[in-house]
């Protein structure tokens, strides 16, 4: 198994810090890949990783997995919850590993000379054995893993907002291929005032940019 300390020095580096949810993260991460039988990262593009919070957890899981949301190998579906589903994308089987339900609690048995919470699972969170710490257990993805990866380099145009739509995101709606905003509604709005785009014209933008600077 990678060693713990190597990757926690990236995680760290890339974080400018370390914190217990990143060793959390890193520890996490490499479970999930052990419970699908990857000891290591895959070279290909085999392993995806969906967390289900952003932040310090997310920079420890993927220095453990190698995934990145660049690389189109880690997902974000934002629960609030320091977990993650690992999966492999050739064979569909997928686990979700959790953090145990005490183990904050439990953190203390393993620092006895740190009172500080916060110190105690930096210790804590290096030396736990893993079935203290996380819970495992299989799971199956209510959207195929095919349909989430997708096919990269696929392009459509929404025949609402003419955008260009990317990855097989879009809806088919009757006849119309449309843009999951247009065919779902945006997680934005525009002002009521608004006629055009602030960019739409490049001597507004230049324009605005100059202002700025």
């Amino acid at each position: 198994m990678s060693d713990l300390k190597a990757l926690l020095d990236i995680s760290s580096r890339d974080h400018q810090h370390l914190c217990p949810r990143q060793i959390l993260g890193v520890r996490l991460g490499l479970l999930g890949m052990h419970s699908i039988g990857f000891n290591e990262p895959p070279a290909k593009k085999r392993l995806l990783v969906i967390i289900e919070t952003d932040g310090c957890f997310a920079d420890g899981i993927s220095a453990a997995t190698g995934c990145t949301v660049g690389h189109r190998t880690l997902r974000v579906e934002d629960y609030g919850k320091t977990a993650a589903v690992f999966v492999d994308i050739e064979t569909g089987q997928a686990v979700r590993v959790s953090p145990a339900l005490d183990i904050r609690e439990k953190a203390y048995d393993y620092a006895p000379d740190e009172p500080r919470h916060y110190f105690a699972q930096m210790q804590a969170y290096q030396t736990m054995p893993d079935p203290a710490m996380f819970t495992v257990y299989p799971v199956f993805l209510n959207t195929a893993v095919n349909a989430i990866v997708s096919r990269p380099g696929v392009r459509v145009n929404c025949s609402a907002c003419g955008e260009e739509i990317m990855n097989e995101r879009e809806t088919r709606v009757g006849e119309l291929t449309l843009c999951r905003a247009c065919a779902e509604g945006a997680y934005y709005s525009e002002y009521a005032s608004t006629d055009q785009s602030l960019f739409s014209d490049p001597r507004i933008a230049l324009h605005t940019l100059a202002s700025k600077g």
